[in-house]
């Protein structure tokens, strides 16, 4: 059977056998079907995706072509006579059929869903778990390698938010079991690159407040501060705020990690 991968560069596998398409714009096409997978993708979409709003006369067929290269493509790994109910035609569009256990943008979701679940109900180790092995499937930017056209421009960048807050709530989480002092590393990480992140600022405030290292905690708000200020013109938020005097008046720890109370 088939497996497909969207989190980093796309791949097409079976087995040990790397089957995917080398062609950029079957490529763009198969990348478009996955980000869709059972669902129908338009013939309109698909050209509007390769072409934008100046399509060759001669759009529909060479689309058309697209499809069928993608299914001679899989045509050794799918059981005879079977490829065309995997990359079916759907009236003016197509269906690629593909189980969840075979797309890994499939199994991100279910991951992230049952611990988000999880971490709802208080499960803080099961949530940890399922939204790790949820991030083990990212290898890189989704479709890294894929010329993108609008349609997969907006997937990615919905991709990436869905990758982010799966971030935040496996912080939540270790945070949630007291894993403080390993956070500190990986918070201070991320905000080198994301540094007006007030979100992270707040955990990593907390993360140092907790491991014992208040001094540290209330720099780190001090040098949040001054960014906001030299960057933007703007003062940490009240949440921030507030979290600043509770450390100034030696709170230690907290039990109220959640994302939904982003500053």
């Amino acid at each position: 059977m088939l497996r497909f991968q969207v989190l980093g560069r796309l791949s097409v596998t079976s087995e040990l056998s790397d089957c995917t398409p080398t062609a950029p714009m079957a490529r763009r096409v198969l990348a478009q079907l996955l980000l869709r997978a059972n669902n129908v993708v338009m013939l309109d979409a698909i050209i509007d995706e390769l072409w934008g709003d100046k399509p060759p006369k001669s759009a529909v067929p060479t689309a058309q072509t697209y499809i069928y290269q993608l299914r001679r493509q899989f045509e050794p790994w799918v059981a005879k006579d079977r490829v065309e109910d995997v990359l079916a035609t759907c009236g003016a569009g197509y269906m690629l059929r593909v189980a969840p256990d075979r797309l890994d943008l499939a199994a991100f979701l279910r991951l992230t869903k049952h611990g988000r679940t999880a971490l709802d109900a208080g499960d803080a180790a099961t949530a940890g778990r399922l939204l790790r092995q949820a991030l083990s499937l990212w290898s890189g930017p989704p479709l890294a390698d894929v010329t993108a056209g609008p349609s997969i421009r907006a997937h990615v960048v919905q991709l990436t938010e869905q990758r982010a807050h799966a971030v935040e709530l496996r912080i939540q989480a270790d945070a949630m079991l007291g894993r403080h002092r390993e956070l500190v590393g990986e918070l201070k990480a991320i905000l080198l690159a994301d540094p007006l992140n007030e979100w992270y600022h707040a955990q990593l405030i907390k993360a140092l407040a907790s491991s014992g290292r208040r001094n540290e905690s209330l720099i780190a708000y001090q040098h949040l501060r001054r960014t906001l200020s030299t960057e933007l013109g703007l003062e940490p938020s009240d949440v921030l705020r507030e979290l600043h005097q509770e450390v100034l008046a030696g709170r230690d720890s907290w039990s109220d990690w959640a994302v939904s109370g982003r500053p």
